[in-house]
């Protein structure tokens, strides 16, 4: 019986299989042929030593931490959840590069529209240190939190000679594993500050191409002045990317903020409702839209400015202006503008502009977090939920994507989807992830019993969620979220070594960690096949062994002991009750009674159609 793999996706071996498919005339028994590829590849490579490239210490060994999979899992912990079995949000808890690997085979090319505030590198931030390992027996050390003897490790300061560096080594793997999750239509949004605006512009080129850059949003993020400073800042950025550009410049309305209707009037009571008058003239000199346009009331003609054209050509004008499209001003005695009506307005939408001067403040998002947790500030300059509100609307058109922020932070996002959701009906989902970094001891949030910054954002969901409950008891929307937490396999074999190599053998005949239960191994197999983590689990007994239906048979799994051909016969008449259209099992590879019945199981399962039978 085949056994179930261990690691998440294998990033290499796919975009080596991509190739293959590509350019089948470079594979050489079964390997890549670079002399080959480089020959079909013609005049685009670049093998010259002097050329613009972006570079830093430590890049290869970035990139090949994002293409080394995880042998990992996520542990569900219900006690934290709320509304465990209907929910679709989750909130992971971990470092977000395993937990980005983790999410590679479930969310590849699922995910609409990604939000991050990472780190700022001002010399306050944490820093990671990507030397995560499996069995996280010094999880916090290993991770960058504290050091050997458990205190709480420094800052990233610019003394340490490699401050944009050990930056760059953190976000670029980062970047590589979240590209890979967003949907062909997906965008990215990426907040920063000066400190980093040049590397991360340079990063976001690489990683998602420069011709998919959409756009830099300067963000007022605060009304205060600091007079101590040379030029008091009052912004910071969010850099925009899309996966690919192309989907936008075709469908131009799916990325729109919602219309307001703010300036629109009806002051000649048009039938067709309330309009503003937009300008007809655009940049850009066309020869088909360079005429003459006279006003009717002045006489007065008006021809475009240099370098301008009218919005559309001579023919297009006439059927406008026939159609009351046209008007001279509000007196009637000024150059041309068109009519744009409130009704067409609502359908399209309207284009963003790169500076948003009413999206709140960081003091607003302050005073939102202090009035959820009674008054006390639990959160450094937490991003106002007005902010992510906006960028929500623009990024997700679709009003139903899965959003991802895996810099979650306090949880506005989270805080952001569920307001909005409330708001018009939608059914956008979340995923947020946040290391479980230590609150300082002097902070608020320390003394108000919150030890960590992920413990903070589950609390802050918690509140927000009983919040609408107070406020719309009618509310039928998903009202929860499913907390995961990031830890070693629960399989022994997998997270074995050299030195525990003895250990592993002589434990195989029961390889699932003793602290471990059936849940924990039940979301690690949803992991290692792709599957949702919020797929309906129902638990059904068959001869007294406890088996598991996921998402109505699609996947079924039997992790009890002794387990005879009674119960496979079981499983058999359970997958043509549910009649998925495609099943797979899983059972523990020591589970079954016997080797007769471990056999015969194969056979039994392939009569039924099952030809998926797998053993961990």
């Amino acid at each position: 019986m085949e056994k179930l793999d261990g690691k998440s996706k294998d990033i290499v071996k796919e975009n080596i299989e991509k190739l293959k498919r590509i350019f089948p005339e470079i594979v050489t028994e079964g390997n890549i042929d670079f002399d080959r590829l480089k020959g079909v590849l013609g005049e685009y490579i670049d093998d010259r030593e002097e050329r613009y490239n972006f570079t830093w210490n430590g890049k290869a060994k970035a990139r090949r931490i994002a293409q080394t999979p995880s042998t990992g899992t996520l542990r569900p912990c219900k006690e934290e959840s709320v509304n465990w079995d209907s929910t679709e949000n989750l909130f992971i808890e971990g470092d977000n590069l395993e937990v980005l690997k983790l999410l590679q085979k479930t969310y590849h090319k699922r995910i609409k529209m990604i939000y991050i505030d990472p780190p700022y590198n001002t010399g306050k931030d944490f820093i990671y240190k990507d030397n995560f390992k499996d069995n996280i027996k010094n999880y916090l050390e290993l991770t960058g939190q504290v050091d050997s003897e458990g205190k709480k490790v420094s800052v990233n300061a610019e003394t340490s000679g490699r401050y944009h560096t050990d930056w760059l080594n953190m976000m670029y793997p980062r970047l590589k594993l979240a590209r890979n999750l967003l949907k062909d239509d997906g965008v990215i949004f990426m907040s920063i500050d000066d400190n980093e605006i040049k590397d991360l512009r340079s990063l976001g080129d690489e990683v998602f191409g420069e011709s998919n850059f959409i756009g830099c949003i300067c963000w007022n993020s605060t009304k205060s002045v600091t007079n101590t400073a040379l030029i008091s800042v009052s912004h910071n950025y969010k850099l925009v990317y899309a996966k690919n550009v192309d989907y936008f410049v075709l469908n131009r309305s799916s990325f729109r903020l919602p219309e307001t209707g703010e300036g629109f009037d009806n002051p000649d009571n048009d039938p067709r409702g309330p309009w503003k008058a937009d300008p007809f003239q655009v940049g850009g000199w066309r020869p088909n839209q360079q005429y003459e346009i006279k006003n009717p009331k002045t006489g007065v003609s008006y021809k475009p400015n240099p370098g301008c054209s009218w919005k559309n050509d001579y023919k297009k004008f006439q059927e406008l202006l026939t159609d009351d499209r046209i008007v001279f001003g509000v007196s009637g005695e000024a150059g041309p503008q068109r009519k744009r009506f409130l009704s067409e307005a609502l359908e399209r939408g309207r284009v963003s502009k790169t500076w948003w001067d009413d999206a709140g403040t960081t003091t607003n998002g302050t005073q939102e977090v202090k009035k959820l947790f009674n008054g006390k500030n639990i959160f450094d300059n937490p991003k106002p939920v007005t902010l992510l509100n906006k960028i929500v609307l623009l990024g997700d058109y679709t009003k139903g994507g899965i959003i991802l922020d895996f810099f979650a932070g306090s949880a506005t996002t989270a805080h952001s989807i569920l307001d909005l959701n409330v708001r018009d009906g939608a059914r956008r989902k979340f995923i947020m992830v946040q290391f479980p970094e230590l609150c300082d001891e002097k902070s608020e949030a320390f003394k108000a019993g919150y030890k960590t910054i992920a413990h903070i954002g589950k609390e802050r969901i918690r509140r927000v969620i009983d919040e609408i409950k107070k406020e719309d008891k009618t509310y039928k929307g998903d009202l929860g979220f499913k907390v995961l937490k990031l830890d070693s396999s629960n399989i022994k074999a997998w997270d074995s070594d050299f030195d525990t190599l003895e250990k592993s053998l002589l434990d195989s005949v029961d390889n699932i960690k003793k602290d471990r239960s059936a849940e924990d191994v039940l979301y690690e197999i949803l992991l290692k096949y792709g599957l949702d983590l919020t797929l309906p689990i129902e638990e059904r007994k068959i001869c007294k062994k406890t088996v598991y239906s996921i998402g109505l048979g699609a996947l079924i799994v039997c992790l009890d002991k002794d387990i005879s051909l009674d119960v496979v016969d079981g499983i058999a008449k359970l997958k043509e009750e549910l009649n998925p259209e495609v099943a797979r099992v899983v059972f523990s590879d020591a589970g079954f009674k016997d080797d007769v019945v471990k056999t015969n199981t194969i056979q039994i399962l392939k009569q039924h159609g099952i030809e998926d039978v797998k053993s961990i």
